[in-house]
């Protein structure tokens, strides 16, 4: 298990899910369980059991289904109710029920919230957490508090919401977690009544939101003030603007300040378990997040490739490798000798001065009619192949094709594509039907291809998006068309430029397939 000296705990399973738009069933909670002990955190928090009949499920299940490594499950409840005894409380009862080692219990701290919320005294709110702690720790329970409402309850009431610590810590509670529940902190504020928080001899933890965007910043500044324990959820999810980023933080304490809070295997495998956890929430990644995102060591000004040609470090704050990430050039009408060199050498090619030369011509060009490079490595890649070679190269060549769209009687939209083409001497013609136009086209090519390219069964078209360039108006606007394709192991991404929405399409899903037969080693003869 994790070092006790200092505690990183993760709150995505409950604080986290809180996300708008966000929704976990069990088997997901699990698997986001999994990751996070994969990273190497102290503490994860699985829920409210009582409360979230889910949360109940997942505790039940967690006994058998969840072998942890590193972390310990907490389990998150509330006190006791004004006038009833922990010990009869259901609430507490469903905390002891569920067999977590630690219980995280929330308490009010703001003495307006505990007279208004609570609708009770302020002595009968210290009671309850006294209570609480007592009765839990009796049980064999550790117990963390989160004091909820913390900053703006010290500023209204600083000698109560002082005593709410002084309270939980003398009843029991191993860490009393100061909670910035609204977000509304400052750095330099938060850190002064963090220092205060500590002179009480508790031991206090922090946990961030981040309604001003300084959710890491304030965590990163109660450390520097003494505290000892981090809250935090993957990928900064939470409700509102979210909460503090736990990969962030972790990255922070451990590459900047020196912290040793996960193993250096685990860090260096962040970049992966951030977005493998996005495909469990099914929420898009932000891809420039800090550390983790894919975005996070890209560059594209001409000046930085030339810099980070001499030395990478010009330019990045930490080797990438260290969370798992890595640098990309970005080849766009910005890009100058260096930033085609580094690409080519990112994609495995050694180019010549006069090879550069010509590619960068040629990016410039295109992109001035409305191509972009940089969302789209692999029509890079197809465009440096065919300056290398002084010609276009292709594995099949296109003598026409058309789409049909029929709305039937019913009112169904039905489209029809015919495909012409020829490859290894063969002209082959090809009809597909679809959803709509490029999905007719997608299946047409296919089809015909598929007898001369087994390979191409295992192609799919992952994402299509498709934006009308600026300056330019109606019916007759330039179409840019970029395509996501995948073959079960990778994906990669194909642009198109045209006039006409359909001609746009077609040039990036030919492109598509081409670099898909690349990548499954078919060369062009």
């Amino acid at each position: 298990m994790a070092d006790d000296r200092f505690h990183v705990y993760d709150t995505t399973l409950r604080d986290g899910a809180q996300q708008e738009g966000l929704n976990l069933t069990v088997a997901d909670k699990i698997a986001v369980a999994r990751h996070l002990d994969g990273l190497g955190v102290g503490f994860i928090e699985g829920g409210w059991p009582g409360a979230n009949p889910k949360d109940t499920e997942f505790f039940r299940q967690a006994r058998t289904e969840l072998d942890l490594k590193h972390a310990q499950l907490a389990a998150f409840g509330a006190t006791r109710r004004a006038g009833v005894k922990a010990a009869d409380d259901p609430l507490v009862a469903a905390l002891r029920e569920s067999a977590a080692p630690v219980v995280t219990l929330v308490a009010k701290s703001h003495d307006r919230h505990v007279e208004l919320a609570l609708r009770t005294t302020l002595q009968e709110n210290l009671a309850m957490i006294r209570d609480t702690v007592s009765h839990l720790r009796a049980e064999g329970q550790r117990v963390f508090l989160d004091a909820e409402h913390f900053f703006d309850g010290y500023t209204s009431n600083p000698a109560y919401a002082l005593e709410v610590i002084r309270t939980a810590a003398e009843a029991g509670a191993d860490v009393i977690a100061l909670c910035d529940t609204n977000g509304g902190m400052l750095p330099d504020e938060l850190a002064e009544i963090v220092h205060e928080a500590v002179q009480t001899s508790a031991r206090v933890g922090i946990h961030c939101h981040d309604d001003t965007g300084c959710a890491v910043a304030n965590t990163l500044a109660a450390v520097k003030a003494g505290a000892t324990h981090v809250q935090g959820c993957a990928n900064g999810y939470g409700e509102r603007s979210g909460n503090a980023n736990l990969f962030t933080v972790v990255a922070n304490l451990q590459l900047k300040r020196g912290f040793d809070l996960v193993p250096q295997e685990a860090l260096a495998d962040m970049t992966r378990i951030a977005h493998a956890i996005t495909e469990v929430t099914n929420v898009t990644p932000n891809s420039h997040a800090p550390y983790v995102g894919t975005s996070a060591f890209a560059h594209k000004a001409g000046l930085h490739a030339s810099a980070i040609k001499v030395d990478p470090n010009l330019y990045q704050h930490i080797d990438p490798a260290a969370v798992g990430n890595d640098m990309r050039m970005l080849v766009s009408d910005m890009a100058g000798r260096a930033s085609v060199e580094l690409k080519g050498r990112e994609l495995g090619y050694e180019l010549t001065p006069d090879t550069t030369k010509t590619l960068v011509e040629r990016v410039k060009d295109l992109e001035s009619k409305g191509f972009t490079f940089e969302a789209a490595d692999a029509s890079f890649e197809l465009l440096l192949r065919d300056t290398l070679h002084g010609s276009r190269r292709r594995h099949f060549e296109v003598e026409s094709w058309r789409v049909i769209v029929e709305r039937t009687k019913g009112g169904e939209l039905v489209s029809e594509a015919t495909v012409k083409l020829h490859a290894k001497g063969e002209r082959i013609v090809a009809t597909g039907e679809g959803n709509g136009p490029v999905n007719a086209l997608d299946k047409a090519v296919r089809l015909g291809l598929e007898q001369l390219y087994p390979e191409l069964a295992k192609l799919e078209l992952v994402d299509y998006k498709v934006r009308i360039l600026e300056g330019t108006h109606g019916t007759d606007a330039i179409t840019r068309v970029l395509i996501t394709s995948s073959d079960e192991t990778s994906e990669w991404a194909t642009v198109g430029v045209a006039e006409n929405i359909i001609d746009a399409s077609w040039q990036a899903l030919e492109q598509a397939v081409t670099y898909g037969l690349l990548r499954a080693g078919r060369e062009v003869s």
